[in-house]
């Protein structure tokens, strides 16, 4: 099970976006990085093809998974993840507050 799903609201610990936060569009386990909605913005300059327009497009750029901390459900500030058992399933719930994250 990850800490940090698609669908989590995150936000940034350090960097040029420290303090903003959004929603996880993506994450990938393997390297270690995930893509969140609206931050970590980068200037791409396409060429032009049949079914895209060229130019410079910006879009989100992956970020580590270190950066990033879960948005406490109460109080909205960063909280570490924890996991425990709810019956037989094992659930994710927020250090800060003790709040279930999912579930």
């Amino acid at each position: 099970m990850q800490k940090i799903r698609k669908g989590d609201k995150v936000v940034v610990l350090t960097g040029k976006d420290k303090g903003r936060s959004g929603d996880v569009a993506k994450v990938m386990p393997k390297d270690g990085k995930a893509v969140v909605t609206g931050i970590n913005m980068v200037k791409r300059h396409t060429r032009q093809s049949q079914t895209s327009e060229g130019g410079i497009i910006s879009k989100e750029a992956p970020i580590q998974l270190s950066n990033l901390a879960i948005v406490d459900p109460k109080d909205g500030k960063p909280t570490r993840v924890g996991f425990r058992m709810e019956g037989d399933k094992k659930v994710r719930f927020a250090k800060r507050s003790g709040d279930l994250i999912d579930g």
